[in-house]
Formats: C-alpha cells, structure tokens, sequence
C-alpha cells in the first residue's frame, strides 16, 4: 500500500492538478467511482492507472473487475495519499490517471458531424463541465472548446461533466476561426447564440434547426466579441419572456442544444 504523501510517485499524480504538468505529461486525472466507470466502460485504453482506497475497492468491486478486466494497474493507497492525489476536499476513495483523449476537428466532421457545440473564452470549468454533460445528453456529435478557454482536463471540468468527458468527441485548444471555417467548409450552418441576435424560436420554425449545425457560446460576463460574432453565419438569441436579463451560459447552451436535437430528431 502507497502511505506516503510525499513519496515521488504520489507526488507526480498530484501534479497533475496544475495545468502546465498535465500539458507536458498529457494525463488528467478522474476522480470519484463514476468518473472511473465511465472511463473504464467507454475508454479503458485511456487509464494509465488507478489508485484507490481500502474502502473504495470493498464498495465497489465492479470497478477492481473492470480495471482488471482492461489489464490497467490498481494500487491500493492510504486515505492521506488519496486525499493528497484529489483535488476534492472530499475525495470518493478513488483516482484513474487518464491519457489526453482530445480527437482532430478533422476527424470529427470526416464521421458526417452534424451538430456541434463550439465554446469560446468560456472561463469557467464547472460550466464548460456542464456543457459538455448536456451536449452528451442531447446527442451533439463533438464539443469544440478553444485556447482561450478554460483547459478542459481541469479537474473541476471533469468532475462537472459527470463522466461525459469519456462519451463525446472532444476538440480542445482549438483556433476559433480556424475550427469555424472548418466546421463551414463541411457544410454546417454556425449559429452564434448571443443577445440581440434573431429570435431562435423563429429558426425552429422554419426548419432551420433540422439541418446540420454548430452553435458557437462565448464567455460567461461578456458573450461573445463582434470579432466572434463575425465568423458565424448568423447570430441567435434565446427569447426572455420575464423580467430576468439573462440566462446562464448552460442554460442557454442546453436550450440551444436541445432545439436542435429535437429537430434533427423531428
């Protein structure tokens, strides 16, 4: 059993909390059972290793099976080691150290993509987490986040998208006007969602939403730039019928989502 918090292998998983560790090693971490599941279920030739606690393997012994099962190593820590290995003030008892499993944009729109979410100087990692969860739910084909975003294997962006990291396509460190182009070129209609933007009701009822698509969402305070804006084909606003301002980024982004979805679907 690893006990010592300070021995040098525990050290090198701890790391990878900072950014700059986890770019140069190109590993993140997943933590908490559900997380691993899905990383064992859906992208078990991501897992480099997983550590985890006396009590994390007694309560769940499908994932011990699991690891075993793919060959990855599972080594048994103390609770001072794992708590020093988590970024959770509370960690779950379990960690996996995962290999980068971001795809080329190119690859994604060769597969016939037809909706996709593009995320631009989007700041926060809980958000970017939940976005990436709701794309997942809603069927979306990839999630393209770009430099001037949040990394995406921060732990907190893990832990948001609730094992949904491991089931969509993900693009990141992408150039916004590049990957947009590119998303054009394969015949996609990009929709920035932005205030003062057409009324996404009237695009949805005129059948807009059923054809392929990408939905282009900026940063949390301030949306997207006229820069932004200006690379999208058109720009669309979700309607407020109360007295609210505005909406939060997710929630726009999980109305956006799912019109589509449905439409496509229609």
């Amino acid at each position: 059993m690893l006990d010592n918090p300070r021995s040098p292998r525990v050290r090198a998983v701890a790391k990878l909390a900072k950014k700059q560790r986890r770019m140069e090693a190109q590993l993140f971490l997943a933590e908490g059972p559900q997380a691993v599941r899905e990383a064992l279920t859906h992208r078990p030739e991501l897992v480099v290793d997983i550590f985890l606690t006396t009590a994390a393997r007694d309560r769940h012994p499908e994932l011990v099976t699991l690891a075993q099962s793919e060959g990855i190593e599972l080594s048994l820590v103390s609770d001072a080691v794992l708590h020093h290995m988590a970024d959770t003030v509370t960690p779950q008892g379990i960690v996996a150290v995962c290999q980068f499993l971001s795809q080329d944009l190119a690859t994604v729109l060769a597969r016939g993509a037809r909706h996709i979410v593009v995320l631009h100087e989007v700041k926060d990692p809980g958000n970017v987490g939940n976005i990436m969860r709701t794309a997942d739910a809603a069927g979306a084909d990839a999630v393209v986040v770009t430099a001037e975003s949040v990394d995406v294997y921060n732990p907190k962006v893990v832990r948001a998208s609730t094992g949904s990291i491991f089931h969509i396509p993900l693009v990141h460190r992408a150039d916004l006007v590049h990957a947009i182009a590119d998303i054009q070129a394969a015949g996609l209609v990009v929709y920035a969602a932005d205030a003062g933007g057409r009324d996404l009701v009237s695009l949805r009822d005129e059948g807009s939403l059923a054809k392929p698509l990408a939905w282009l969402l900026g940063n949390e305070a301030h949306g997207l730039s006229a820069e932004a804006e200006s690379v999208a084909d058109q720009v669309v606003a979700v309607p407020l019928y109360g007295q609210a301002e505005s909406l939060s980024l997710p929630t726009a982004a999980a109305i956006c989502l799912y019109e589509a979805a449905f439409a496509q679907r229609a």
